[in-house]
C-alpha cells in the first residue's frame, strides 16, 4: 500500500506481524521496566508475579479482545467506534475520554521519555549526573521533551503501514534484544542470587486484597486497555486478521518484558549496591541504576543500552498515544494526516512545559495540589497522572465493558472476534462473554473504588 494514498485515507496494517509489534509496543512502556519490578518487590516477589499473570489472562486479555473487536467492527477511532455501533451521547463519552487520556498522557509521559534521551548520552560519554539537579534544570528537560515529541510526530506522519508499522517492526525486536542482553549480564554478576531471590521467591503470606488490586491495576495499565489505543489499532486490521491469536501474542510480549525488567534491575542492584532500597520508584532508574552500571566492567555501554531501551519503550507507547487523536481528526474532521499530527504534536509540546517545570521546587506547578476523596496529589505532573493516566483509564475500561456487554448485543462483538479466528467458538466464546458481562465490570469497579481511597489508603497509579 502506498503511503501517499494512506496519508489521505485511514490506512491499514500491512501484516499481522506489524499489528502485533505496534500493539505490543504501545503496551510495553516505561511502567514495564521500572514500575512492575518495584511493585513486585513490595508485594511478595514471585507471589505477586503469579497474581499478576492471572490478572493479565483473566481481566487484561478479555478487555484487550473487547477493544480490538470494537475497533475492527466499526473501522473507526474511539468516538467513531461507539457512534458507529449505535452508542448514544452517554457512551460516546468513553470515546471522548480516550482521546483526552492519550493527549494529556502524551504531554507528561514525553517529559520522562526526554530524561531517557538525555541519559543515553550521559551514560555513553560517562558523565556523572545528579538526578535531582538534572530534573530541576529546565534548559535540559524542555529541549529533550520537545526532541522526543518531534521523533514521535515524525513516525506518525509516515502513516499506519509506512510509519507506525515500519517503526514497530524495527523498534520492538531491538527492545527485546537489549532486554535479553542486560538481563543476561545482570543475572551473571557475582552476588546476583540475592536479587533474583528477592524478586522471584514467592512469599504467599503477603498476598491480600491490596496486593490483588495492585496486580489488577498494573495489568490494565501495562496492557494499554482503557486508552482507545487498541480500538484505533483494531480499526486498521483487515477482516481476515486473527484478533484472538494476535491478542495472545501482545499480552505475552508485554508480560515477558515486564518479567525481564525485574531480572535487569534487581540482580545488578543487590550484587553491586547492597543496602540500596529496591522499591525506590523512578529514582531507582535515574539515580540508582547509573551507579550500578558504573560499577560494572564496560558499564557506560551497558548503561547507554539500558536508557536506549527505555527510550524505545517510551517511543513505541507515545507513537500510539499520538495516533489516537490523529485518527479522530482524520476520521471526523477530515483533516490530512500531516495537519493532524503536527497540530496535536505541537499542542502536546506546549502542555508538556508545566509537567517539566513541576519537578522544580518553589515553582507554581510544583506546589499545585488537589484533594479528592482522601487523595491529595501535589504537583502538576502527579495531578495529570492520577486524573488521566490512572482514574480516567479505569473509568473507560468500565464503560467499554458495560457498553459491549450490556448496552449492545455482545454476540456481535463475539462474531467479530470469530471472523478470522475459527478457533474462537464453544467454551472460549462463552468464557469471553461471561468475563466481559460479569467479571470485568465488578473487578474494574473494585479497582476504581480502591483508587479513590474507599478501601483505606489510596493506591498509587501510573
Amino acid at each position: 500500500m502506498a503511503i501517499s494514498s494512506e496519508t489521505q485515507g485511514r490506512g491499514q496494517w500491512g501484516s499481522s506481524l506489524g499489528f502485533i509489534m505496534a500493539a505490543a509496543g504501545s503496551a510495553v512502556g516505561l511502567g514495564n521496566i521500572w514500575r512492575f519490578p518495584y511493585l513486585t518487590g513490595q508485594n511478595g516477589g514471585g507471589a505477586f508475579v503469579f497474581v499478576y499473570i492471572l490478572c493479565v489472562i483473566l481481566i487484561g486479555l478479555p478487555l484487550l479482545l473487547n477493544e480490538i473487536s470494537l475497533g475492527r467492527l466499526s473501522g473507526k477511532n474511539p468516538i467513531g467506534a461507539i457512534r458507529g455501533t449505535g452508542g448514544n451521547k452517554f457512551w460516546q463519552l468513553a470515546g471522548i475520554l480516550c482521546i483526552l487520556v492519550c493527549f494529556f498522557v502524551l504531554s507528561y509521559y514525553s517529559v520522562i521519555a526526554g530524561w531517557t534521551l538525555g541519559y543515553i548520552f550521559t551514560e555513553v560519554i560517562n558523565i556523572p549526573v545528579d538526578f535531582e539537579e538534572f530534573q530541576q534544570t529546565p534548559s535540559y528537560i524542555i529541549p529533550l521533551t520537545f526532541a522526543f515529541l518531534l521523533m514521535t510526530i515524525g513516525i506518525v506522519l509516515g502513516g499506519v503501514s509506512g510509519g507506525i508499522e515500519k517503526a514497530a517492526k524495527f523498534l520492538m525486536p531491538l527492545l527485546l534484544i537489549i532486554v535479553l542482553f542486560i538481563a543476561g549480564r545482570s543475572v551473571t554478576l557475582e552476588g546476583a542470587g540475592a536479587g533474583i531471590e528477592y524478586y522471584l521467591n514467592p512469599d504467599f503470606s503477603k498476598i491480600n486484597s491490596k496486593v490483588v488490586l495492585q496486580a489488577l491495576g498494573q495489568a490494565f495499565f501495562s496492557m494499554s486497555v482503557g486508552w482507545g489505543l487498541m480500538i484505533t489499532f483494531g480499526s486498521y486490521l483487515p477482516k481476515n486478521g486473527n484478533i484472538v491469536s494476535s491478542s495472545g501474542w501482545i499480552a505475552g510480549m508485554d508480560t515477558v518484558v515486564a518479567l525481564m525488567g525485574g531480572l535487569m534491575v534487581f540482580p545488578a542492584l543487590f550484587a553491586l549496591l547492597p543496602g540500596k532500597d529496591p522499591a525506590a520508584g523512578p529514582a531507582l532508574v535515574f539515580d540508582v541504576l547509573p551507579k550500578v552500571f558504573d560499577a560494572m566492567p564496560g558499564g557506560n555501554i551497558i548503561g547507554g543500552m539500558f536508557f536506549l531501551l527505555l527510550m524505545v519503550a517510551a517511543l513505541t507507547s507515545t507513537i500510539s498515544m499520538l495516533e489516537v487523536p490523529v485518527a479522530f481528526l482524520i476520521d471526523d474532521k477530515k483533516w490530512s494526516r500531516k495537519k493532524a499530527a503536527w497540530t496535536v504534536g505541537i499542542a502536546a509540546m506546549v502542555l508538556s512545559v508545566p509537567s517539566a517545570l513541576s519537578s522544580i521546587e518553589g515553582n507554581f506547578f510544583n506546589s499545585l495540589s488537589i484533594s479528592f476523596l482522601g487523595n491529595t496529589k501535589v504537583g502538576f505532573f502527579d495531578i495529570m497522572d492520577f486524573t488521566f493516566g490512572t482514574v480516567a483509564v479505569v473509568i473507560i475500561c468500565l464503560m467499554l465493558s458495560l457498553y459491549t456487554g450490556w448496552a449492545k448485543k455482545i454476540s456481535d462483538f463475539a462474531d467479530e472476534l470469530a471472523t478470522g479466528a475459527p478457533e474462537f467458538k464453544g467454551f472460549s466464546r462463552k468464557a469471553w462473554i461471561f468475563f466481559i458481562k460479569w467479571v470485568c465490570p465488578v473487578v474494574i469497579a473494585l479497582v476504581l473504588l480502591d483508587l479513590l481511597g474507599v478501601f483505606g489508603t489510596p493506591q498509587e497509579g501510573g
